[in-house]
C-alpha cells in the first residue's frame, strides 16, 4: 500500500511542477511574444520549426499545429538541415528553432547560414544568454525552475513549457487571422469536425429511382409496395409536377391500422402527413441530424428551393457517413 501511494504522490508531484511551468509562461506573453506573431503574421513563405532530440519532438509538433490552425509550417531535422536539407527554406520563409540549453551543436552550425539567408530567426530557449538567443531577430524565454524528472535530466518541464508556448503563438496567428472552423475543417477533410462541416445533405442522399414516391390517388396497398421496394420505411406523395405534398412512413402503418383502414380502397392522400419535414440539398449533413432529432424521425425528404422533390436520406445514411 505505501508502494502505491509513493507512486500517486510521485506522479501528482510531476503534474504540479508542469502546472507551475506553463503559469509561469504568462509573464512572458509579452513584447517578445507580440514580435514573434507580427513576424509570423506578415511572412510570406513557410514557418520552418527546427528542434534537435526532444526539442525536436515539440518542434514537430508545433510545426503541425501551425499547419493546421491557418499557417502555413513544416519541421526540418537539424542534423538533416546540414547535410542538404537547408535547401528547402527560402528567402521568405520564417526560422523557429527550439532549444534548452541554446548551445546544441547541431543547432549552432545552422545560424550562420539561416543568418545569410537574412530571414528572421525566433527562438524559443531556457537560456536568455545562450548563443542562439543572442542570435535571433526575437528570442521567447521558456526557462522553467526544475524539471519534473527527480534526476534533473530527462527533459521534461522544458518541453510541456515549450509546447505551451508554441499553442499560445498557433492560437494567437489563428485568431488574427480570422481562421474559423471552416477553414479548419477544409484542412482536416477525413476527421469527425471535417465531415460535419463540409459533408452535405446532396453527398448522402439517395436519386432517382432509389427515391420512394407515389401520387395522392395511389392506393395504400400500393403505396406499401413501394416503401418495401425502396426500403426506406417511408414513402414521399408527390403531385403532377413533383412537388412534395406529404409524406408516409411505418409508424402512419401502424396507426392507420389500429383504426381498420381498407388499404385496398384507401387512397394515400387520405392519411398521409402533410406536414412533412424537409430538407434542402445544399444543407450540411450535420443540420440533417439536428432536424431528425429535434422532431423524432429517421427520414427526411430533400426538396429544391421551389419544393421539388430531389432524394431522401434517412439516419441510416447519416450513420454511414459518420455524421452521427
Amino acid at each position: 500500500m505505501e508502494k502505491r501511494e509513493k507512486l500517486r504522490q510521485l506522479g501528482r508531484a510531476v503534474i504540479e511542477i508542469e502546472a507551475g511551468a506553463v503559469t509561469d509562461l504568462l509573464e512572458r506573453i509579452d513584447d517578445n511574444f507580440i514580435a514573434t506573431c507580427e513576424i509570423i503574421l506578415k511572412c510570406k513563405g513557410r514557418t520552418v520549426v527546427i528542434g534537435m532530440g526532444k526539442s525536436g519532438h515539440i518542434a514537430n509538433k508545433i510545426a503541425a499545429t501551425l499547419a493546421s490552425t491557418g499557417t502555413p509550417a513544416f519541421f526540418v531535422h537539424p542534423g538533416e538541415a546540414s547535410h542538404g536539407d537547408l535547401g528547402m527554406i527560402t528567402s521568405e520563409d520564417v526560422v523557429v528553432i527550439l532549444s534548452n540549453s541554446g548551445e546544441t551543436d547541431e543547432i549552432i552550425t545552422l545560424l550562420p547560414v539561416i543568418k545569410r539567408l537574412g530571414i528572421p530567426l525566433i527562438a524559443l530557449t531556457g537560456k536568455p544568454d545562450s548563443t542562439l538567443a543572442k542570435m535571433a531577430t526575437v528570442h521567447i524565454d521558456v526557462s522553467v525552475n526544475k524539471e519534473a524528472c527527480p534526476l534533473g535530466l530527462a527533459p521534461t518541464a522544458s518541453t510541456t513549457a515549450t509546447l505551451a508556448m508554441g499553442d499560445a503563438i498557433a492560437v494567437a496567428l489563428l485568431e488574427a487571422k480570422g481562421f474559423s472552423k471552416e477553414d479548419f475543417a477544409l484542412s482536416h477533410p477525413g476527421g469527425v469536425l471535417g465531415r460535419k462541416l463540409l459533408l452535405r445533405v446532396s453527398d448522402i442522399m439517395h436519386l432517382d429511382s432509389r427515391i420512394p414516391r407515389v401520387s395522392g390517388d395511389t392506393l395504400l396497398k400500393d403505396a406499401l409496395v413501394e416503401m418495401t421496394n425502396k426500403g426506406f420505411g417511408a414513402t414521399a406523395i408527390v403531385d403532377k409536377y413533383n412537388h412534395v405534398v406529404g409524406i408516409f412512413t411505418d409508424g402512419d402503418v401502424r396507426r392507420m391500422l389500429d383504426t381498420g383502414t381498407n388499404i385496398h380502397n384507401t387512397s394515400i392522400s387520405k392519411v398521409m402527413n402533410s406536414g412533412c419535414k424537409t430538407i434542402s440539398a445544399t444543407a450540411l449533413a450535420v443540420e440533417a441530424v439536428k432536424k431528425m432529432e429535434d422532431h423524432k424521425i429517421n427520414v427526411l425528404l430533400v426538396v429544391n428551393e421551389d419544393n421539388i422533390l430531389a432524394g431522401i436520406l434517412n439516419m441510416h445514411d447519416l450513420l454511414r457517413a459518420r455524421v452521427v
